[in-house]
């Protein structure tokens, strides 16, 4: 068993709480017929975890800040997919439905 002092204790607590307050965990509704863009301004590559909570499929695909498209794929009512963002790169999500869609991000 590893022994630690009361300050190594205390400073990974504190690091441990500081990691998961950076973590993104939210629901996000994006309109009928709208889009909604993840990391759309200047910033280092990133993952994220997308899953369809709504009934409908949203699209996702990648836009580099300076320009154009790429990746893109469906997600279906229920899945969830993993997704490494470039750096200076935007996730778009976009509901092409007639109705809300919802999708959850971490």
């Amino acid at each position: 068993m590893i022994k630690l002092s009361k300050s190594a204790a205390l400073f990974l607590a504190a690091t441990t709480l500081l990691m998961q307050s950076c973590a993104l965990h939210s629901t996000t509704t994006i309109k009928s017929n709208e889009r909604f863009l993840l990391g759309n301004n200047p910033h280092n590559s990133f993952r994220v975890k997308l899953k369809n909570v709504s009934d409908k499929e949203v699209e996702i695909h990648r836009a580099p800040i300076a320009g154009g498209r790429h990746s893109g794929q469906l997600v279906q009512p229920g899945e969830s997919v993993r997704v490494r963002v470039e750096a200076n790169t935007a996730l778009v999500i976009i509901n092409n439905s007639e109705n809300e869609a919802s999708v959850q991000l971490t």
